[in-house]
């Protein structure tokens, strides 16, 4: 294994190349960013600081916010190098693509390198446009400061709906008010943002990963900028051809049906709590014309703060995908509250009372959604898919689209234009690939994975089972899959995956 000193030194190996790359900027940082017409270049420049130190090199690919207008601002992506543990590393490196969209890229190395992502190969984070640190930042304290107080609103009502879109309201004003074109905040751009940094380092060869909203920007990636493409890995995908506000109510029916035949195929699952699709729908409807309000303490402790608990809070609850309540305890939570201790959801739902505020880039997430994801479907559409995945809920809780509630209502104040037509496409590519879903995933259910592979004829699909979004850092075996994958693309080792079954489910007294 390598020593810190030289995984530093490899780091700024790579990072010394740029400056005379092909297509790369021959300018030093003291004459500034270059003009919107002008290639994109890399600057190294120092780490940011995040909770565990970055183990490798930075620096920032500056490009043009807009790429469709020949003159206005550059925006700067940070990125890191992480070094190959291994002596003799492959020299074709990984890229990374976040979730969210939105999400903090930099937050995800310690997942990647405890997944043994950068094994064999240098691993590249890259802080998308818009996101913590990078230039300028699309963070929204307005909705982190919002949604901190929704914990303790009813999570449909049409007030609530009003506090979220005046306070995404603001968010963009300020935004406008700074000079950011929220139009150029897109997949379109971001995966141009992709390939600028492959030629500004000098890469021949790398191989892309991504997962979730990453999945959506790898496929478009691989479809507009195939070239220098070795292979993709795609991890709880978000098919582009398909991707919209109703779709995410198949995903979360998926997801959540999934896990009800977990525990029903587990003995003692089953005699403890038996007919859980029945329990779910008579809470929803009990919690939905009655809601609970609650003062309990966040997971973890502290300040005990007031929550509500209706039908819709308890949908999107389950479907946080174990982030607020694990999947093992998802059969034991429901039937707690159905026995009138509710204590244990009302604990997951405080988890939202303390935000990190202005660590997600909320501007980003609607950017893209208001663009790409809500145009097309109209507020009757998202009810319509509700109503056939979920068909014993009320109407109030299945006319919003799952995690992005009164969508519609706050892309009418977010004002981007309609990129469906560009963005809504299948991605046909015989560039090996791999596809890895979880069974436990209501995000982004586990059959679209093989829906993607569909059009990726040199594509290996592997469902894991009891495995919720963002599969790799969750199971070993996933991970090993995709070391596998990034050594030999066409032939990955999946052997271990059969043997993949779900944790036993939390049994109550």
């Amino acid at each position: 294994m390598r020593t810190k000193a030289a995984l530093v030194a490899a780091g700024l190996a790579v990072l010394g190349a740029v400056g005379t790359a092909p297509g790369s900027a021959q300018s030093s940082p003291a004459n500034g960013p270059p003009p919107a017409g002008h290639p994109a270049r890399f600057v190294p420049a120092p780490c940011p600081q995040t909770p565990e130190p970055v183990p490798g090199t930075c620096g920032f690919l500056e490009v043009p916010e807009n790429r469709e207008r020949r003159t206005g601002r550059t925006v700067r992506l940070a990125v890191a190098v992480i070094p190959a543990m291994s002596r003799t590393p492959a020299p074709d490196p990984v890229v990374f693509m976040e979730g969210g969209p939105g999400g903090d890229a930099f937050g995800a190395i310690p997942f990647l390198v405890g997944s043994g992502v950068n094994g064999d190969r240098d691993l590249i984070v890259v802080a998308q446009r818009g996101t913590l640190h990078s230039q300028p930042s699309l963070a929204c304290p307005e909705l982190d400061r919002f949604n901190a107080t929704a914990v303790g609103l009813p999570y449909d009502a049409p007030s609530t709906g009003r506090g979220l879109v005046r306070a995404a309201k603001e968010c963009r004003d300020r935004l406008v008010a700074g000079g950011i074109d929220l139009s150029a905040y897109n997949t379109f751009e971001n995966a141009a943002d992709f390939a600028a940094l492959r030629t500004a380092l000098g890469i021949r060869k790398w191989n892309v990963y991504g997962y979730s909203y990453g999945t959506d920007l790898g496929l478009t990636y691989l479809r507009r900028h195939p070239r220098g493409v070795r292979s993709l890995a795609v991890d709880s995908v978000v098919p582009p051809q398909i991707v919209s506000l109703p779709w995410a109510w198949d995903s979360a029916r998926e997801g959540i049906e999934a896990i009800f035949a977990a525990c029903a195929a587990q003995p003692a699952c089953k005699a403890r709590y038996p007919d859980l699709s029945r329990t779910l729908t008579e809470q929803v409807r009990r919690l939905e014309a009655n809601p609970l309000a609650l003062t309990v303490p966040p997971p973890g402790g502290g300040t005990p703060v007031k929550v509500v608990l209706d039908g819709g809070a308890l949908v999107n609850l389950l479907v946080a995908n174990g982030r607020l309540v694990p999947s093992a305890d998802v059969p034991a939570a429901l039937y707690e509250l159905a026995a009138g201790h509710p204590e244990r959801l009302a604990r997951a739902q405080a988890a939202g009372a303390t935000p990190a505020v202005g660590e997600f880039a909320h501007g980003l997430t609607h950017s893209v959604a208001c663009a790409e994801w809500a145009p097309g479907h109209s507020k009757r559409d998202v009810l319509e898919a509700g109503r056939r995945a979920f068909p014993g809920f009320p109407d109030s809780v299945l006319a919003h689209a799952p995690q992005l509630p009164f969508e519609h209502d706050l892309c009418r104040a977010w004002k981007v234009p309609d990129r469906t037509a560009v963005q809504r496409v299948a991605t046909h590519s015989k560039v090996p690939a791999l596809i890895v879903t979880g069974t436990f995933d209501a995000k982004t259910g586990a059959s679209w994975g093989p829906y993607a592979g569909r059009t990726l004829p040199r594509s290996t699909s592997v469902v894991v089972s009891g495995i919720t979004h963002w599969v790799v850092p969750q199971n070993p075996c996933a991970a090993s899959v995709l070391v596998s994958f990034l050594t030999r693309p066409t032939a990955p080792d999946t052997g271990c995956v059969p043997g993949v079954v779900p944790k036993p489910f939390t049994i109550i007294p």
